[in-house]
């Protein structure tokens, strides 16, 4: 088990990014949650299996169709014990 924080920029908001991301860690077995932050970006915490988390990483990098991600910033994190992916109200 391991765990990320990632903080992705650019045209993120309000292009259905957060529900994207839901179902994309969902599919791939990962928990944690999915936040807009109030600088514009989205920020993730995923937690679960290495090579899955690579590959949800990668996938953040594009996003959904109507989104465009200029930046994406990626960290080792703690691992919390989370149990489903959620979405989390602005911070």
């Amino acid at each position: 088990m391991a765990a990320i924080r990632l903080v992705v920029r650019g045209r993120v908001q309000g292009v259905f990014f957060r529900d994207w991301t839901v179902r994309a860690a969902r599919s791939a077995g990962i928990a944690g949650w999915v936040r807009n932050r109030f600088d514009g970006a989205v920020e993730i915490h995923a937690e679960g299996d290495a090579a899955a988390l690579d590959d949800f990483a990668a996938a953040c990098r594009h996003g959904p169709e109507r989104a465009r991600v200029d930046a994406l910033e990626a960290n080792d994190a703690t691992v919390t014990g989370a149990q489903i992916f959620e979405r989390r109200p602005d911070a």
